[in-house]
């Protein structure tokens, strides 16, 4: 048996999917009704990773995007801000140069969204995204590599992008969409974390399967599973395709059950989504927002 088959077995990584399935209909029929609340709205609001990840983006509107929140307080009294805006490289220094909010700095980073460039061109995209102002790094695994079995590889360029973080925390994207099975995607969550993932993420976006409730159910049963087994917290987020607030909630109740009130806040549990937060203003405030 090899290192990394006794790591999978370790942290029970021969799931099914359709128990999967079968426990996520559970949980949400038990427990959703009851963090369909505006608090939990609010809470939400506050994991939100602002994101703009367009090809047509321009300085000015990542100016006017940050601006926005800037003033969200102003505009908003009594709600929290979000936790961090998300952003290409290139774009990392309009936001460290227009951000007044103490919140974080989120880059993607290391060849995103497929992932398919040289290590070393990884390492010196996450190098200068962090010498630019990111405090958070995004990166996507070497789907490939994983899926034909390379997993030495993967971890080892994981290791060396965090290497080149230095401070700033790395949050490891698996693409959950692409792993093709619930069994693949504790592997990849738990290869994430040994490789010393700050933060596990679900999806890029840009893929047509993004974040879906049971890939959060695998996902935070690898982060509890490495918790109780090594004292570490790891952080998670949701991404892709998370729009209302039913949907957000839905990903809440599940972060709830399975990691707990230790993980409702925004140094452990992040929501990538550009849409989300006009959505939750709208329940929050009770008419149609369109701040963002």
């Amino acid at each position: 048996m090899n290192q990394f088959e006794e790591l999978f077995q370790k942290y029970n990584c021969d799931l099914k999917d359709e128990q999967v399935q079968q426990e996520v209909q559970r949980i949400l029929a038990d427990k959703f009704a009851e963090n369909n609340t505006p608090e939990v709205y609010k809470t939400c609001l506050s994991l939100i990773d602002l994101t703009s990840l367009n090809g047509t983006d321009t300085d000015e509107q990542i100016e006017a995007m940050t601006a926005k929140v800037n003033d969200f307080q102003k505009n908003y009294p009594g709600l929290p801000n979000v936790g961090a805006i998300c952003v290409y490289p290139s774009m990392v220094h309009v936001v460290k140069n227009n951000l007044q909010p103490k919140i974080g700095i989120a880059s993607v980073a290391a060849g995103f969204p497929a992932s398919q460039t040289f290590i070393e061109v990884k390492v010196a995209e996450t190098s200068m995204a962090v010498m630019e102002g990111a405090s958070e790094i995004d990166v996507v695994i070497s789907i490939g590599k994983f899926l034909s079995g390379r997993y030495d590889e993967v971890r080892e360029e994981l290791q060396e992008i965090k290497a080149a973080c230095r401070g700033s925390h790395l949050k490891v994207i698996l693409e959950s969409g692409a792993l093709q099975s619930a069994s693949n995607i504790k592997k990849a969550s738990v290869l994430s974390m040994s490789a010393g993932a700050d933060f596990i993420k679900t999806s890029t976006g840009k893929i047509p399967v993004a974040a879906t409730p049971e890939a959060t159910y695998i996902m935070c049963t690898a982060i509890r599973d490495w918790h109780e087994k090594t004292g570490d917290k790891i952080g998670y987020k949701p991404a892709g395709g998370i729009v209302t607030t039913e949907d957000a909630v839905k990903h809440y109740t599940i972060v709830k059950e399975i990691l707990g009130e230790e993980w409702l806040n925004n140094k452990l549990f992040r929501i990538g989504a550009s849409r989300l937060a006009n959505n939750l203003l709208t329940d929050i405030t009770g008419k149609e927002v369109k701040y963002f």
